[in-house]
């Protein structure tokens, strides 16, 4: 079969593999239908990303149909799914508090080991969800929404807070859609004005903040000089998570949704009189896959909708299940 990996920094090459053998017990062989291109890629591309070696065959949004089921798997060949990418081993600490998701010997697929950038896997059965009536399309979107709406679960923030989501790329995007979902008042922040007027046109973000010398003010305007009550920090860039402390009220939560391999510092004084939670967000669980196709259905992602009016008539039903999800 064919696969595109990514041999050093910089480099893509398309090469011929061998097609994966019989799936394992508890394990299923899948059919690659989709498969998203995330900033993680771009970053294991550009020689950034602090968890990969080389070479390595990249893909982790991923829907597929299983062709072939190991012995105790009862999904049955021809059913298409949704692929949890996040690999975890059941065991260790992680696991036993039902955080597979930061798992101590975590394999990514497409970054800890080979992914779906080719034309079939072998994955096991826990990592599977059925699409149900998704199309195969919407199902590969499901990861990187997931890694949003796990951030925003993280936050414990309730509905009425007032929420900063700083990068309006598509994790940020996500993670602006499931903090609106849950009830926050959101606005985002980012350098672009392009992409905030984007966001506004599209998505119905009307509040935004372009990133400079007058964001501190500009955020401090907006929240009648308390700053935000959580503020999720979605840049995957150093300088930004540095500086998205200032931005949150005291007694606020901030969320790193991305990870770098920078150091990150802050002033000790400014961190405890806010009394602030500083909360870290490593992809996501089974349950907000669930909570995202379940919002997918129900017509609450405007992106991956036919009919934008569905939305808008839904969007306030869904908020008392989506604080329940």
């Amino acid at each position: 079969m064919k696969a595109a990996i990514c041999p050093e920094p910089g480099r893509l090459d398309i090469i011929e593999r061998p097609m994966p053998g019989s799936p394992p017990k508890g394990w299923a062989r899948l059919a690659v239908s989709h498969v998203g291109i995330c900033g993680t890629d771009y970053h294991i591309f550009e020689g950034k990303h602090p968890y990969l070696e080389y070479p390595r065959v990249m893909g982790h949004e991923i829907s597929a149909t299983v062709i072939r089921s190991g012995e105790g798997v009862s999904l049955a060949p021809g059913t298409p799914v949704i692929v949890n990418p996040y690999l975890s081993c059941g065991t260790c600490v992680a696991c036993w508090k039902d955080k597979p998701n930061c798992c101590t010997a975590i394999k990514v697929l497409g970054v800890h080991t080979d992914g779906a950038l080719c034309e079939e896997i072998l994955v096991p059965e826990t990592n599977l969800y059925p699409v149900g009536d998704l199309s195969l399309e919407a199902a590969a979107t499901v990861e990187f929404l997931a890694i949003g709406a796990h951030a925003v679960r993280r936050s414990l923030a309730p509905a009425g807070s007032r929420a900063l989501v700083i990068g309006a790329g598509p994790i940020g995007l996500g993670t602006a859609l499931f903090s609106r979902i849950a009830g926050h008042q959101v606005t985002l922040l980012d350098a672009s004005a392009e992409r905030l007027q984007m966001a506004e046109e599209r998505l119905g973000f009307a509040e935004g903040i372009l990133a400079g010398d007058g964001a501190l003010e500009a955020v401090l305007s907006a929240t009648g000089g308390d700053g935000f009550d959580v503020v999720f920090d979605a840049t995957g860039f150093g300088g930004s998570m540095e500086k998205s402390f200032s931005f949150v009220a005291h007694g606020g939560c901030l969320v790193f949704v991305s990870v770098v391999k920078d150091d990150i510092r802050f002033s000790d004084p400014e961190f405890h009189k806010r009394e602030m939670m500083l909360v870290g967000s490593r992809n996501a669980t089974r349950q907000d896959f669930e909570h995202v196709a379940a919002s997918i259905r129900a017509g609450y992602v405007p992106g991956l909708l036919a009919d934008h009016a569905s939305y808008d008539a839904g969007r306030h039903r869904h908020r008392s299940t989506a604080l329940g999800a």
